[in-house]
């Protein structure tokens, strides 16, 4: 059993119950995980932000804010630059409107026309 100053000498900082048992719904196709592997910057981090985000939805389509995107550290910036890399690849369709946090369609090969 951990006490309060196990935690304190390892660094580590509890999650809080809420965030303790969140867990990436599946299943995410392994080519579209390889390919967002591939593409540059933090591609990954808000591709599975956005596998995240749509498993709590459990729905394709996603708002994805900007402070979404911080829990997995994504800022601002890297998360429109990531955004971008991600639809030129055909992995996500955006839906932009100024002054809202886009409209994110996760596209795999099945919903791909």
């Amino acid at each position: 059993m951990s006490t309060e100053n196990d935690r304190a000498a390892s660094g580590r900082v509890p999650l809080p119950p809420a965030r303790r048992h969140s867990l990436l719904c599946g299943p995410i196709p392994l080519d579209w995980l390889v390919t967002a592997a591939q593409l540059p910057g933090r591609s990954l981090h808000a591709g599975i932000a956005l596998w995240y985000a749509a498993g709590l939805t459990q729905s394709s389509s996603v708002s994805f804010s900007n402070t979404s995107s911080l829990l997995f550290g994504l800022d601002r910036n890297a998360k429109y630059r990531a955004l971008g890399w991600l639809e030129r690849a055909g992995l996500i369709a955006v839906e932009r409107k100024l002054g809202r946090a886009p409209l994110i369609t996760i596209l795999t090969r099945d919903s791909k026309p």
